[in-house]
């Protein structure tokens, strides 16, 4: 399956239904999930309704930004050609600070759609004395929609006025998302305090505000994430392993980080490693997942599913080695271009998972706390699939033996290796060999950040 052609958003309600189960255990019973106290109020106001409001060209300014649908020349960077150059378009916004508050009554209860998402209205101006700008939406996740931001930072005794990008994460006015959010910022604190010179690749928090009964979480701004950059320079192919090592070397300097700060983050994948516009620095982000190692969940749907380990699906006690797998499947995908493990299930994931690197142990098959849903008493693998006549759902016994294929016959085919050099053949080589380490079966065999960084392959 290629990595270019994946929609993050389809694990999406999987993991909605993940957050309101543990609604449930925080709220009651009922599970209600309640608007965050100081939400929206009657004289709070919406620059898109008071633009139709005033209605005067002298209200407004334009503005000039980059027009994200154009696409860079990873590998031309250094150019001067005015084609490899970022291309520009115009938005109007209003000017001042903060728009009028005169509004009509009917519109002020329009700030969040259905699911708590806040309405994000370009050119509105958000924070402190309408300090940021807002000129692109960058997207949306599970606990937030994300936003780019035009800063615009007052004159001091010393310094004159200066404007910077950011990015801005609001959170959904739900009191569950509401403390993520403060979890979060927490945890990033926390990791930033342990980094003070910023080079574990972590993304940092630079500030913090409520908007209209929302939590912002105020980013540095990095260009896209690492599933755009595969999708752009290497779909269905991957990268250069000179760029994959990069990568890699990067990846477990974060993941070090966390694991000195006993922080599991709980969603690697491309979609949450972003990168800067010269494609050459990585930083991890998103940690609306992440918790502290002695507060874990059991739960079968923790991280997106591709990237999820197999201890997690099988219900067994996990610790920051989960951190590690989703790792490898990322870098396989960076290699590759291609999803390692597209299972449509937990229970064809681990199917998948053993094809690839063998069948789990007995110990490992009944340890889990859904290991029953998966495996027979003698360890044959329940594998859970529809009758191609019927359409109906059947269970197949599995005893694999041994792996239906290995992560060798997929990256270096015998007519390939024939090819390479004697340099490129041991590169190779390595990646392999870290790659197996990141994917053991067993989370205790599994390599840890501080061997992966003096791995062959990154030193």
């Amino acid at each position: 399956m290629s990595a270019a052609d994946y929609n993050p958003d389809s694990d999406r309600l999987e993991d909605e239904a993940r957050a309101r189960a543990k609604l449930q255990t925080n709220t009651g019973a009922n599970g209600a999930s309640q608007p965050v106290e100081g939400g929206p109020s009657l004289a709070a106001g919406i620059g898109e309704a008071q633009e139709r409001v005033d209605g005067a060209e002298s209200e407004y300014e334009e503005i000039e930004v980059d027009d994200d649908d154009e696409v860079d020349d990873m590998f031309a960077l250094g150019s001067d050609d005015e084609s490899s150059k970022p291309k520009k378009k115009i938005i109007r916004v209003k000017k001042g600070a903060i728009a009028s508050q005169a509004v009509s009554a009917n519109l002020l209860d329009n700030f969040d759609d259905a699911d708590g998402y806040y309405r994000i209205n370009l050119g509105e101006r958000i924070g402190p004395e309408g300090r940021y700008l807002v000129f692109a939406n960058l997207g949306r996740g599970m606990f937030s929609n994300v936003v780019k931001a035009r800063e615009t930072i007052p004159s001091t005794s010393t310094e004159p006025a200066r404007e910077r990008e950011v990015a801005i994460k609001v959170v959904r006015s739900q009191e569950t998302m509401y403390k993520a959010g403060i979890k979060e910022m927490a945890i990033l604190q926390k990791l930033a305090s342990l980094d003070p010179e910023d080079k574990r690749h972590v993304i940092r928090l630079d500030s913090h505000f409520e908007h209209r009964g929302h939590l912002c979480m105020v980013f540095e701004l990095l260009s896209m994430n690492l599933r755009e950059v595969v999708k752009r320079f290497g779909k269905d192919v991957g990268l250069n392993y000179r760029a994959v090592r990069a990568y890699a070397h990067q990846m477990f300097l974060a993941l070090s980080l966390l694991r000195k700060a006993n922080v599991i983050h709980a969603d690697i994948k491309p979609d949450n490693i972003l990168v800067n516009e010269g494609k050459n620095v990585l930083k991890l982000c998103d940690l609306g997942s992440a918790s502290d190692a002695t507060e874990v969940e059991i739960t079968p749907y923790l991280v997106s599913r591709f990237y999820r380990a197999p201890e997690i699906v099988l219900g067994a006690p996990y610790d920051s080695a989960i951190d590690v797998w989703s790792i490898g499947c990322t870098l396989y995908e960076v290699a590759t271009g291609k999803i390692l493990f597209p299972g449509r299930t937990n229970n064809q994931m681990l199917l998948l998972m053993q094809e690839l690197r063998g069948r789990f142990t007995t110990k490992q098959a009944k340890k889990g706390r859904f290991a029953a849903q998966h495996f027979d008493d003698t360890n044959n693998f329940l594998s859970m699939e529809k009758d191609k006549n019927t359409g109906v759902d059947v269970i197949r016994k599995v005893n694999l033996q041994k792996p239906v294929e290995d992560l060798r016959a997929r990256l270096l085919p015998a007519n390939t290796a024939k090819k390479l050099s004697d340099e490129e053949l041991r590169l190779t080589n390595n990646f392999i060999d870290l790659l197996n380490r990141t994917l053991e079966l067993d989370p205790a065999k599994r390599i840890t950040p501080r061997e992966a960084l003096n791995h062959p392959f990154l030193s």
